[in-house]
């Protein structure tokens, strides 16, 4: 097997035997792949150091084998890329780091690799572990919107006073109330059409809402990727969203 250099991004941990775990990680290179990384669930300070690398949400250097034929990988050395100053220990960042984590595991579930998704993820992370409360709080919406871009699931902002319903099936902005539930009126379709126009996490201060509005977009849009990928299922990380984020 070939080495490659790589960053990834954790976004699950799972034990394996007595002291190892499989852990599944979003590369730059080769996308979603996992790796058995062997020994690390000791007591030893070296052993535990490796295991807080490996923590969802993690941004890493990678150096690994890779060989095409292969469902499980290996990984030769590993160190942080971009250490978190307090995803990993503010309650409310952490909780939406996770919501970023899990909305990735359950969209890319093939190998395929996205260079410019990776730098979209990994960019996210990293402001987001600079933001302020205002621009954490509105953060989620902000990634359910942009990520749909990559995917090819990209809602049309043909928003206008006429267009002012969102068709969460279709993906685009109506002027009458579909024959199904899955849609949004104002303000909640204004509000998408604000998102769909943000570029920079920093601008997330403009849009001014509150919690119980976060909490009708976050099922909507829950329900927008239910409809458009396969066995998406409900998102874990939702519901302690909507408790800890209280602006």
């Amino acid at each position: 097997m070939n080495l490659f250099k790589t960053n990834g991004i954790v976004l699950r941990t799972v034990k394996y035997g007595e002291t190892s775990v499989i852990v599944s990680i979003f590369t730059d290179l080769f996308g979603i792949q996992s790796y058995l990384v062997n020994g690390i669930r000791t007591s030893s300070k070296k052993t535990q150091s490796k295991v807080n690398l490996f923590q969802p949400g993690a941004i890493l250097q990678l150096v690994v084998y890779h060989n095409d034929l292969k469902k499980l990988q290996r990984i030769k050395e590993s160190n942080w890329n971009y250490l978190y100053e307090h995803i990993f220990f503010k309650v409310a960042k952490n909780a939406v780091a996770m919501f970023i984590v899990e909305l990735l595991t359950k969209c890319l579930k093939q190998p395929e690799t996205s260079h410019e998704l990776f730098q979209f993820a990994e960019d996210i992370l990293i402001h987001l572990d600079k933001s302020n409360e205002t621009e954490m709080a509105n953060y989620p919406l902000f990634f359910a919107t942009h990520l749909a871009t990559f995917l090819g699931l990209q809602i049309t902002d043909n928003y206008s006073a006429k267009n002012n319903i969102l068709d969460l099936q279709e993906g685009l902005f109506i002027a009458e109330k579909p024959p199904h539930p899955y849609f949004l009126e104002e303000p909640y379709s204004n509000i998408t059409s604000q998102l769909l126009k943000i570029m920079q996490p920093y601008e997330l201060v403009q849009i001014k809402i509150n919690k119980d509005v976060r909490r009708v977009m976050m099922t909507a849009f829950q329900n927008y990727y239910a409809l458009h990928i396969q066995d998406f299922g409900m998102m874990k990380s939702v519901p302690v969203l909507q408790t800890v984020i209280s602006g």
